[in-house]
C-alpha cells in the first residue's frame, strides 16, 4: 500500500499557516506524520498546495491539489488516488502526531474480511462514545472513478461519499493516537501530554 499525508488545508484555525510544518516537540509535524507511516507503507506521497519546496525537502512525491480553492480532504484522496500506483491508498492527516503504528495493519485486516472498498478508523473515548475519523483509511485504488465521478457533481462530503461504497470501519480504544492539532491551545495540550 501507498501512504498519503494530507496536508493540503488551510488551517483557518491555526491563523491560516501550514499546519504540516507547525512544529511539535521540535520537529515539523509533517516529520511525525512521516515517522508513524512509512514502517507501514512501501512509499509515501505528500499531499500539499503550499510550500511545496518545503515538503519535497523529506524525498517523497509532492502533489497538488487539482482544485486552487482547498476544497477538503476528499481533494487530496482524488491526486493521491491518481499518483498510486500499489493496489491500496493508506491516507492520514499531517496534524495527528501520534497516528497509530498499526493503523494500516488493522484496516488491512478488515478490509481482507469483508472484501470491503474502504475501512477507515472510528476512536472509543474513555466515555464509551466512538467517533468516525473519516481521513484516517484505506481504500482500493480501484476507487478513482469513483471518488471523480462524486466529486464532479459538485460533492466534497467525506462520509457522503463512503456511503457509496462498501466499506467499514475498524474501532480503535486509544482515543489520543487520533488527536489532532487544530488550535494553538490544542497544540500546546498535545505537547504537554506527549
Amino acid at each position: 500500500m501507498t501512504g498519503l499525508i494530507l496536508a493540503g488545508g488551510r488551517a483557518q484555525r491555526m491563523g491560516g499557516i501550514d499546519k504540516g510544518l507547525i512544529p511539535f516537540l521540535g520537529k515539523p509535524l509533517i516529520a511525525s506524520a512521516i515517522n508513524r507511516l512509512q514502517a507501514q507503507v512501501s512509499g509515501i506521497l505528500i499531499n500539499a498546495n503550499r510550500n511545496i519546496i518545503q515538503y519535497s525537502t523529506y524525498g517523497y512525491p509532492v502533489i497538488e491539489d487539482e482544485t486552487p480553492d482547498f476544497s477538503g480532504p476528499l481533494a487530496g484522496f482524488s491526486v493521491g488516488l491518481k499518483a498510486c500506483k500499489t493496489p491500496y491508498l493508506l491516507t492520514a492527516p499531517c496534524d495527528s502526531p501520534l497516528l497509530p503504528i498499526n493503523l494500516g495493519a488493522q484496516l488491512a485486516a478488515e478490509m481482507e474480511r469483508g472484501d470491503f472498498q474502504l475501512v477507515h478508523a472510528s476512536s472509543k473515548e474513555s466515555d464509551g462514545k466512538v467517533w468516525a475519523q473519516p481521513v484516517f483509511c484505506l481504500m482500493r485504488a480501484d476507487l478513482i472513478d469513483s471518488l471523480k465521478l462524486f466529486l464532479e457533481s459538485g460533492n466534497f462530503k467525506i462520509d457522503r461519499w463512503f456511503k457509496e461504497l462498501h466499506s467499514s470501519t475498524v474501532i480503535f480504544e486509544n482515543a489520543d493516537a487520533f488527536a489532532n492539532i487544530n488550535t494553538p491551545e490544542e497544540l500546546k495540550a498535545l505537547e504537554e501530554a506527549s
